[in-house]
């Protein structure tokens, strides 16, 4: 799922080649993406993009008359895990009933795609600001945010750090592969509790939130240059744990461990994060039981000799 580096982009992407451009047309080729009933697409058409902006994980383009340039409708897109921006220059041909939804402007169209065949991303339109407030889940911004606040939003409830960072209630845009990237910059366990932390523990995670999202929002946009950000993607050969199971930690050299649970995977170092144990994964450990391994040292015992 893009998360505050891919949003971030995005948009910066999007702003260059459509604001203070006037919508020419519009075409929904899945009914299942729209999740709203009013407005409809047809009262967008011949507005202005007016401003693009970020709510948590969701992209929001807002449209209104020129040259007053006051936004009155607002269009929302989610991505979810799959779905995937694309941009179209003119004189190319428009896009065909493959994506899910474009929007054309005299320049070009800006598409939506979404791999597989389960239909997570979602458009939403609205013509009312409060409507448009009422979808915002409100979790903190971070990277605006002061240490105080910070430790107010992130204790006031009792969670695993892997389930605050990923709670869009609790803070803004940070998913399941940065969350990754934050603890192990951090050196602290996906399943310690938010309310276990002492302030030290807690200044340490802050400023790896931080600096984790802006190192990433920074090579992100040196990789895309000034090109539309295509091949977005949760899984990079220089992320440090997220996606690198069995692969060495950058840092120490031991290999890297997770959680598996639904879709989703907690990759994490045990030398640098859990002490050297190994958690149990939670889809194995009613199977494995007893015969789980707790620590590294255990786990190496049980690996083939030809894996150690």
């Amino acid at each position: 799922m893009p998360e505050y580096p891919d949003i971030t982009v995005y948009i910066e992407a999007i702003a260059t080649r459509i604001e203070g451009e006037v919508l020419l047309g519009s075409q929904l080729n899945n009914p299942f993406l729209l999740r709203t009933v009013a407005p409809g697409l047809d009262e967008f058409t011949n507005l202005t993009v007016t401003e693009i902006s970020r709510m948590g994980k969701r992209i929001i383009i807002g449209f209104g008359s020129a040259p007053e340039k006051l936004t009155t409708h607002w269009l929302v897109l989610h991505l979810m895990i799959a779905g995937r921006l694309h941009w179209v220059p003119k004189p190319k041909k428009p896009p065909g009933k493959n994506v899910l939804f474009f929007l054309e402007f005299a320049k070009g169209w800006l598409t939506l795609t979404e791999a597989g065949k389960k239909r997570r991303a979602s458009l939403q339109l609205f013509n009312n600001a409060a409507d448009l407030d009422a979808i915002n889940p409100a979790g903190l911004e971070v990277l605006e945010a002061d240490f105080s606040q910070f430790r107010e939003s992130f204790t006031k409830s009792n969670h695993t750090l892997k389930r605050a960072l990923t709670d869009p209630r609790i803070l803004s845009g940070i998913g399941n592969a940065y969350s990754d990237e934050i603890l192990h910059h951090a050196k602290l366990s996906p399943i310690k509790m938010t309310q276990k932390l002492n302030d030290e523990e807690l200044n340490t995670l802050f400023v790896a939130i931080q600096k984790t999202l802006l190192q990433w929002t920074e090579q992100l946009r040196t990789d895309y240059a000034n090109e539309f950000p295509e091949k977005v993607t949760a899984f990079r050969d220089d992320m440090a744990v997220h996606g690198r199971f069995g692969m060495p930690c950058p840092v120490c050299g031991t290999a890297v461990q997770r959680i598996r649970y639904a879709t989703n995977e907690t990759n994490y170092c045990p030398t640098c994060q859990t002490d050297g144990r190994v958690l149990a994964d939670r889809s194995l450990s009613r199977l494995l039981k007893k015969d789980w391994p707790r620590t590294m040292e255990e786990l190496e015992k049980r690996l083939p000799k030809s894996s150690a």
